[in-house]
């Protein structure tokens, strides 16, 4: 699958509507009680950017982006304003927020990974697209230096070590990280009258499996 390793403006999508998505099939039977399944392991994410311009000028770079990307042929980074950090959203990535794996002696490479927990209840999410810059890591606490004791693949969102972290120790890490997507239409129709009198043109963004 093609992709561009380009992320639409940040202020562009900053204001925009979206979040996880869920499938889930439902059959009711004829005692009344349900059955519920999923055929998705992983939530898929959908985004409108029209609802982020604010001006001419923003829906020029729309375009551009746009037809540079070939409507839906190539999928792109997205910032997902409400969720885009391994912690809080007001706080900064430290190299103990997610646990992302435990040595044996051998691994070297360990993907990045966001865990959500409520209740007993939790589930882990694959990052794929750290932001190039912000990954710390930490092995059994000790935070390592990246390009001597680690590398990342800001493309997989996978972490190599120079040396396999020890049998039992938590290897842990903190990021910041975008969404792979792609436009969800290959139409963008806009009105210069309507958008100055409010009405902002529908721009679906859907995430990709990567």
């Amino acid at each position: 699958m093609a992709f561009h390793e380009i992320r639409f403006p940040a202020n562009l999508s900053f204001g925009s509507v979206g979040g996880p998505e869920r499938r889930t099939e439902i059959v009711t039977l004829a005692n009344g009680f349900e059955e519920r399944n999923t055929p998705w392991a992983h939530s898929r994410r959908r985004y409108d950017a029209g609802v982020g311009l604010r001006s001419l000028n923003d829906v020029e770079t729309l375009i551009a982006f746009f037809e540079a990307r070939a409507g839906q042929l190539h999928g792109f980074r997205w910032k997902d304003w409400s969720d885009f950090k391994s912690c809080a959203p007001l706080a900064t990535p430290a190299p103990d927020d997610q646990l992302i794996g435990t040595g044996d002696g051998e691994t070297k490479v360990f993907p990045l990974r966001k865990t959500y927990v409520s209740g007993l209840q939790d589930y882990s999410r694959p990052i794929r697209k750290p932001v190039l810059g912000t990954v710390v890591i930490a092995v059994a606490g000790d935070q390592k230096i990246e390009s001597q004791e680690f590398t990342v693949n800001t493309e997989t969102g996978e972490v190599t070590f120079t040396l396999a972290p020890d049998l039992g120790t938590r290897v842990t890490a903190g990021f910041e990280f975008d969404v792979p997507v792609r436009f969800d239409t290959d139409a963008i129709q806009t009105s210069v009258a309507s958008f100055r009198a409010g009405d902002v043109p529908n721009v679906p963004i859907v995430e990709v499996r990567l």
